[in-house]
């Protein structure tokens, strides 16, 4: 499917509940739309200024909101690429590292990436693909699924005890620790 046509940006569309949201919301509202995809929404044509409205009301009545700026797409743009690649897979990163992997997906050098991530988020692109990883991990603890062997090598950690360190540092708790508990954030809030 060729999405050149008309895209909007989406700020905080970080999980398939939220494509899911917006489809219907653009549905119930009359909105012809070709498709909805993590971080953005693909139109045929470009929207009226009526039809940019009803788009923008019923964005934040579900708590997203259009992205207009450049950095701000290339923050969106960032962060769509981290979660697609940790949550979704979507991605490989092929044996190249965070920041050759971004780069070459979003068409940037990383120092401008990094720049503009840290200068708008106040926060580093490294200090969030944790908070992600942390987050998968949760998931994967509370599913029982898999060994923390399985969920390190499956993000890429050097070893389950590297994991575990940072499990530790970002939590409090220890990966068992953390499965007797059991409480998640939702991606959208990280």
């Amino acid at each position: 499917m060729r999405l050149e046509n008309f895209t909007i940006a989406i700020k905080n569309m970080v999980c398939d509940r939220c494509i899911k949201v917006i489809t219907e919301e653009l549905r119930k509202n009359n909105l012809k739309f070709i498709c909805v995809k993590l971080g953005e929404i693909h139109f045929k044509n470009t929207l009226t200024e009526h039809e940019l409205t009803i788009l923008k009301t019923l964005l934040k009545k579900e708590g997203f909101e259009i992205v207009e700026t450049f950095e701000a797409k290339i923050i969106n743009q960032i962060k769509t690429v981290i979660i697609e690649n940790i949550h979704h897979k979507k991605h490989q990163l092929l044996n190249q590292n965070y920041s050759a992997f971004l780069a070459s997906k979003i068409g940037l050098n990383y120092s401008q990436l990094s720049k503009i991530f840290s200068d708008l988020e106040k926060n580093t692109i490294e200090k969030y693909i944790i908070l992600q990883k942390i987050e998968r991990v949760k998931e994967l603890l509370v599913y029982n699924e898999l060994t923390l062997s399985q969920i390190s090598y499956d993000l890429n950690y050097s070893s389950p005890q590297h994991l575990s360190r940072q499990f530790k540092k970002v939590t409090g708790l220890t990966p068992t620790e953390y499965k007797k508990q059991s409480s998640r954030k939702k991606l959208d809030t990280i």
